[in-house]
């Protein structure tokens, strides 16, 4: 008689239920594992041939055949240690009368019969809960990441022992369960706060209007104006994330391994800042069994490119669709999978390649050819996509010597970053958005409608500055923001007259 036990693989974000066969043939003593395995998993014959000498109990002295179904999806990991192991015993009659489909296994088998903790699980927990399992055992150590799950109970287990002796009904396996909200509440401390950045006073509100609709930014200025500071302290403007956003990051941060063991949840909104030498599979994702790249551990929260004209041209480039459509689709010859990418984009450069055109203390060394060739590395297509676009100033002699103290804290301008952001998931709440930035253009109809006066401004605008589609929309989605910035319920003059000039660029 087959036994069968339940696993889970995850592909993407996506979770497949795996059925675990084992059956025996009379054959000479060798573990064949079929179903479209990779190393991992075919090097774990030894390791529960090992596990389960060492943690007391005979291994068949027979052919055992394991199938992973179904057979035609790709299995990658040692997840599926656990679930061989207890497959075998059951089929020797170690572990009694099983027959459960609703307890699933998860975890790595140590040579000595110890469970070693997998990635991934926060994702595949949840997936198993939506296919109705009821319960998943796993590592101790992935015990912490599991018990944010409503829907299904992890249990704990320190060795292969422990489960046999849970399976056969003679011990318990710890159990834990923890709010979310407890994680998510707590506060955060920021290295740089908005009151240590001195003068910019038009950088800061173009921050601020940035983090209230979530848009893109591009600082351009000399060396030492302050733009990677200001980067920065942006994040200490950011509101906090909601439960499913840190839902969401936990899964992509599992699935990488970045996760801490002993707080195991996302509480903070990401803030990655890639050197330009990265490549542009780095950046997006990718590998034979695509996994996530920068943008997609960017996911809600900040993705700095300092020095953004040195990243290779080509690596610019595909940032463009995941801008446009916030999520990535990574296609290879045998899957295709899609993360998530809805990031927001700052970006900071020099004006040329010398540092100093425009500087109004340093003259600019550079010709009319290099500062072109330099400006070309940022398509056209690709800064019509960043919705702001501003020049940071060098400060002036009295800025930088000034020990004045009376510049505004994050804290205070994160408060009315908090009430905009309000407004907007109040304003979307059936559109299944949550900020300006999200808008289509059906929407941008619906929500960002302008009186005549403003509508005769724009035109003119458009004329003057010869705007793209694209850029108009971004100009009313702006404009949206700074409205809703100002507790204004509909877009007026001086809304988009500021939002032009965050085009300044």
């Amino acid at each position: 008689m087959i036994v069968s036990t339940k696993s889970a693989t995850i592909i993407g974000l996506k979770v497949y239920e795996i059925d675990v066969e084992v059956d025996t043939i009379n054959s000479i003593p060798q573990v064949s594992i079929i179903g479209l395995p990779d190393t991992a998993i075919s090097e774990a014959k030894e390791r529960l041939r090992l596990a389960i000498k060492n943690s007391g109990y005979s291994f068949p002295q027979v052919k055992v055949v394991i199938n992973l179904a179904p057979a035609d999806l790709k299995k990658e990991g040692s997840s599926y240690d656990l679930a061989m192991a207890v497959g075998i015993l059951a089929k020797e009659g170690i572990i009694k009368d099983f027959n459960n489909s609703e307890i699933a296994f998860l975890g790595e088998l140590s040579l000595d019969g110890s469970i070693r903790a997998v990635n991934g699980v926060l994702p595949i927990v949840c997936g198993l809960a939506e296919l109705g399992f009821k319960k998943v055992i796993l590592a101790n150590d992935n015990l912490k990441e599991a018990s944010f799950i409503d829907d299904i109970e992890p249990l704990g287990a320190d060795n292969l022992s422990q489960v046999v002796e849970y399976l056969n009904g003679n011990c318990e396996l710890k159990k834990l369960k923890q709010n979310i909200d407890e994680y998510i509440n707590q506060e955060h401390n920021f290295d740089v706060d908005f009151a240590n950045v001195k003068g910019q006073a038009v950088a800061k509100k173009a921050l601020e209007i940035a983090a209230a609709g979530a848009h893109n930014v591009l600082m351009s200025g000399s060396p030492g104006s302050g733009k990677t500071m200001l980067a920065k302290a942006f994040m200490s403007i950011l509101p906090p994330l909601t439960t499913k956003e840190a839902i969401e990051l936990t899964k992509i941060y599992s699935i990488c391994g970045l996760l801490d063991r002993n707080n195991p949840l996302i509480t903070q909104r990401p803030y990655r800042a890639p050197h330009h030498s990265a490549s542009a599979v780095g950046i997006i994702g990718g590998g034979s069994n695509p996994k996530p790249g920068e943008i997609t551990l960017a996911h809600r929260g900040v993705l700095f490119l300092d020095e953004m004209v040195e990243f290779p041209r080509s690596t610019l480039e595909v940032l463009r669709q995941p801008i446009e459509d916030n999520v990535v689709t990574i296609s290879r010859a045998q899957t295709s999978v899609q993360y998530p990418a809805n990031f927001i984009l700052i970006g900071a450069m020099n004006p040329c390649p010398c540092g100093f055109l425009g500087d109004s203390r340093k003259r600019c060394t550079c010709t009319e050819a290099m500062i072109n060739r330099y400006k070309s590395r940022l398509s056209g297509p690709l800064l019509d996509r960043i919705d702001i676009q501003l020049k940071v100033q060098r400060l002036t002699d009295d800025e930088l010597l000034s020990n004045n103290n009376e510049a505004e804290k994050s804290a205070d301008i994160k408060k009315r970053v908090i009430k905009a952001r309000k407004i907007q998931l109040e304003r979307y709440k059936n559109d299944n958005i949550l900020t300006n930035s999200e808008l289509n253009p059906k929407l941008i109809k619906k929500y960002c409608s302008i009186d005549e006066t403003t509508k005769q401004f724009l035109k003119n605008a458009i004329n003057q500055f010869n705007l793209s589609a694209r850029a108009y929309d971004r100009i009313l989605k702006i404009s949206r923001t700074i409205a809703d910035l100002d507790e204004k319920e509909n877009i007026e003059l001086n809304h988009v007259a500021q939002a032009l000039q965050m085009r300044s660029f």
